[in-house]
C-alpha cells in the first residue's frame, strides 16, 4: 500500500464566471501495451468484496485482467477458485465459502491516482447475460476512515445483464443511498451496449455532477449546499472498473451459467481538468 502522500491527487478549482474554458487531459491509460494492467496506474480489489456477489476478484491474474490488442479486458469466468480467507464455520459470506464458482476482476486507481472535479471519460464495451453486473464508478479516498456511504459514491455506469439495454447512473451519500431507499439516479436506453463501444462520462464541478453516454447528458445531481451528508464530493475520489457476477442487484434473476466467459473491454480511460484562458 502506498503512502497517502504518494497518491497523485489531481484537483482543479472551477470558476463559473470564467467563460470559454477548455478541457485539458491530465491523466490517461490508452492500454497500448499488452500484459497485466500498468501497476503504476492500477491495483486490484481481491476476494469476495461486497453485495453478496458470487465472483471472487483475483489479483494480477491475466485470465481475469489483461491488456490485449489495445484494450483492457476484465473477464468473468465460471471456474472453481479457492478462497484463501476461508474459515470453517464462519458466518461471514466473505470467509464462509471455501471455493468460488466464478472469478472476475476489479481494477482501481486507489493509492495510485485520485481526482477532485474534472471530466472522467471511459470508452467501453460491456459484457452481457443474466447475472452480469459491470460498473464504472468512484469512491472517496477517505472510505477506509469514515466508511460507506459517508465517503460518497459516484456510479458513472452500471448495467445488469437481465436488463441489458439500460445504462444507469447513481450517487450515494450519507443522506441519499439505496440502503435508506433515498438514492438518486437515472437511466438511459442504449441499444446493445455489449455489441459496440460507448463513451461513459462524468463532468464534476463544485456545483453539480453531470452524467453522459456518448455526450448525451441524462442525469444531473446538484450541490444542495447543506453539508457533506448530501455533498461529500469536495474531496478526491478514485476510480474502479469491475465486472461483478450475481449479487443483490445483478443476481436478482439468477445467473445463466451458459454465458461464460464474459468480458468488459475498455478502450481508454481519460481524465480532464478545466484549462482556463
Amino acid at each position: 500500500m502506498m503512502r497517502a502522500s504518494a497518491v497523485a491527487v489531481l484537483a482543479v478549482c472551477f470558476c463559473a464566471a470564467v467563460q470559454g474554458a477548455e478541457w485539458k487531459l491530465v491523466w490517461s491509460d490508452e492500454f497500448d501495451k499488452d500484459g497485466l494492467p500498468d501497476p503504476a496506474k492500477w491495483t486490484y480489489e481481491e476476494g469476495f468484496v461486497r453485495n453478496q456477489e458470487a465472483q471472487y476478484y483475483t489479483r494480477a491474474r491475466a485470465e481475469n485482467a489483461r491488456v490485449e490488442r489495445g484494450v483492457l479486458v476484465l473477464e468473468a469466468r465460471k471456474e472453481q477458485f479457492p478462497n484463501p480467507r476461508y474459515e470453517p464455520g464462519a458466518t461471514s459470506w466473505q470467509r464462509g465459502r471455501q471455493f468460488a464458482e466464478y472469478t472476475s476482476a476489479s481494477v482501481t486507481t486507489e493509492g495510485r491516482a485520485a481526482w477532485r472535479y474534472g471530466r472522467i471519460e471511459v470508452r467501453a464495451k460491456l459484457p452481457t447475460g443474466r447475472g452480469t453486473w459491470p460498473a464504472i464508478w468512484m469512491l472517496g479516498v477517505n472510505r477506509r476512515e469514515v466508511g460507506w456511504p459517508r465517503c460518497g459514491e459516484i456510479d458513472i455506469m452500471e448495467n445488469v445483464g437481465f436488463d441489458p439495454d439500460i445504462i444507469h447512473a447513481n450517487i450515494h451519500t450519507e443522506a441519499y443511498n439505496h440502503v435508506k431507499k433515498t438514492g438518486k439516479g437515472a437511466s438511459i436506453r442504449i441499444e446493445k451496449p455489449y455489441a459496440d463501444f460507448h463513451v461513459y462520462a462524468l463532468e464534476w464541478t463544485p456545483e453539480r455532477l453531470d452524467f453522459f453516454v456518448d455526450d448525451q447528458k441524462y442525469f444531473s445531481y446538484n450541490n444542495e449546499k447543506t453539508g457533506p451528508a448530501v455533498w461529500p464530493f469536495d474531496q478526491p475520489f478514485y476510480l474502479i472498473l469491475n465486472v461483478a457476477i450475481g449479487g443483490a442487484w445483478g443476481g436478482q434473476k439468477g445467473i445463466d451459467d451458459s454465458i461464460f466467459p464474459q468480458r468488459m473491454e475498455v478502450d481508454y480511460v481519460r481524465v480532464y481538468e478545466r484549462a482556463f484562458p
